[in-house]
C-alpha cells in the first residue's frame, strides 16, 4: 500500500468517526503551545537558580542545598496534589499556577537589581516547585476534555515530545542566557515563559466535567482521597532528599569526592534493587530514602566537581550540554525500563538496573575520580 493510500485511508477513518486531525483542534494546539513553555520554564529554573547562588555566594554546599529543597518540595506537593486538582476547576488551576510561578519568579530579577538577596530564592524555589506539581498533575487530567478518548495516545504522544525537546532546549537556552546576561536575566525569561503559558491557557475551551453524583457525605474528604501508603513512602523519600542534601558537604569533606560519589552511586544501586523485592511498605519507604538521598548526593557532587574545575567563562556552556544530554537520555531510559518492566516483571527490572549502578560505582574506581581529593 503507498503512503498516499495509507493517509486517504486515515482520513477517512476520522471523517467516519467524526473526528478532525489533532493539527486541526484549535484548543488543543494552544494547550500544546502553553504546556511546552510551561516545561521550558522550570528547566530553565532548574540551571539559572543554582548559578544565581553561586554566583551570589561562592558556596557550592549551598547551591546543591537548594536544588534539594525545590526537589523535596515538589514531592511533597505530589502527596496532595491529586486530591486538589479533582475538586477544583482545573482551567483555573493551571492558570493560577502559571501566574504564581511568574510573579514569584519575577521577583528574583527585580530584587537583584538592589543587590543579592540569596534567602529569597530559598523561599521561591520550593514554593514554585511545589506549584508546577500541581500543574503538572492538572495538564495530564484535562488532554481528555481537549481531545476525547480516541485521540488520547496521538495527544499524548505530541505533548510529550516537545516536553522532551522543551526539556533539552531549555537548559541549553539558560545556559547562554546566564553566560550573556547574567543568571537573573535567565530567571526573568523563566518568569515571562509562564505568562505567556497563563495567557495561552486562558484562551482554551474545555468541555465540562461530569458532575459527581456522589452524595456530599459520601464523598471522602481531602485528607481521605490520597492512599496512605503512597503519601507515607513518597514523605519519607522526601525526608531522604533532604537529609542527603544536608550531609553531601560534610561527607565530601570527610572522604573526598571519589569515595562519596562512587558510594552515593554504588547504594543507589543496591537500593533500587532492593526496591523491586522489597514486600512491605516500611522497606520500600526506607529504601526510596535511601535511593533519594544518595541520588541527592551523586547529583551535588558532580555539580559541584563541574562547577571546580570548568572555567567561569565557559560555565553556563558546560552546564547546559551536561544538562541536554541528561534531558536526552531520561526518556529513553524511562520508557526502556517500563517496557521490560511490563514484559519481565519489576523485580528483575529493577536487580538489573541496580546492578547497572553498581557497576558504574565500581567502573569509576578505575579512573581518575578514585583518585580525587578532599574538597
Amino acid at each position: 500500500m503507498t503512503r498516499e493510500a495509507r493517509d486517504t485511508g486515515r482520513a477517512a477513518d476520522r471523517a467516519a468517526d467524526g473526528r478532525r486531525p489533532l493539527w486541526r483542534e484549535r484548543d488543543f494546539g494552544v494547550f500544546w503551545a502553553a504546556q511546552t513553555l510551561s516545561v521550558l520554564g522550570d528547566s530553565f529554573a532548574l540551571i539559572a537558580l543554582p548559578l544565581l547562588v553561586l554566583e551570589a555566594t561562592g558556596s557550592i554546599a549551598r547551591m546543591g542545598l537548594l536544588t534539594a529543597a525545590g526537589g523535596a518540595a515538589a514531592v511533597l506537593a505530589a502527596v496532595f496534589a491529586g486530591a486538589v486538582v479533582d475538586r477544583v476547576d482545573r482551567r483555573r488551576l493551571l492558570i493560577g499556577c502559571d501566574l504564581v510561578r511568574m510573579v514569584l519568579y519575577g521577583l528574583i530579577p527585580l530584587v537583584w537589581l538592589l543587590g543579592p538577596q540569596v534567602w529569597l530564592l530559598y523561599a521561591v524555589l520550593p514554593l514554585c516547585e511545589a506549584v508546577g506539581m500541581f500543574f503538572a498533575v492538572g495538564y495530564v487530567t484535562v488532554v481528555r476534555s481537549l481531545v476525547g478518548t480516541e485521540q488520547l495516545t496521538e495527544a499524548n504522544g505530541r505533548l510529550n515530545a516537545t516536553a522532551a525537546a522543551a526539556g533539552v532546549l531549555g537548559p541549553l537556552c539558560a545556559g547562554v542566557v546566564a553566560a550573556w546576561s547574567g543568571p537573573a536575566a535567565a530567571v526573568g525569561v523563566d518568569a515571562a515563559s509562564f505568562g505567556v503559558s497563563a495567557a495561552l491557557v486562558a484562551l482554551v475551551r474545555f468541555r465540562p466535567r461530569p458532575a459527581d453524583d456522589r452524595e456530599p457525605d459520601e464523598r471522602p474528604g481531602l485528607w481521605q482521597d490520597d492512599d496512605g501508603t503512597v503519601g507515607t513512602v513518597m514523605a519519607v523519600g522526601a525526608l531522604g532528599t533532604i537529609t542527603g542534601a544536608l550531609l553531601v558537604a560534610r561527607t565530601r569533606r570527610l572522604l573526598g569526592f571519589g569515595r562519596t560519589w562512587t558510594g552515593a552511586v554504588a547504594v543507589c544501586g543496591l537500593a533500587f534493587a532492593g526496591l523491586g523485592r522489597a514486600g512491605d511498605v516500611p522497606t520500600v519507604a526506607l529504601l526510596s530514602a535511601a535511593f533519594l538521598a544518595c541520588v541527592g548526593m551523586a547529583g551535588t557532587c558532580s555539580m559541584s566537581l563541574r562547577q571546580e574545575v570548568t572555567p567561569e567563562h565557559l560555565l553556563g556552556r558546560v552546564t547546559a550540554a551536561y544538562w541536554t544530554l541528561q534531558y536526552s537520555a531520561a526518556p529513553v531510559g524511562a520508557a526502556l525500563l517500563t517496557w521490560a518492566a511490563e514484559e519481565r516483571g519489576t523485580a528483575p527490572v529493577a536487580l538489573v538496573a541496580g546492578a547497572c549502578c553498581v557497576l558504574i560505582a565500581v567502573a569509576a574506581l578505575f579512573t581518575p575520580v578514585r583518585r580525587a581529593g578532599r574538597a
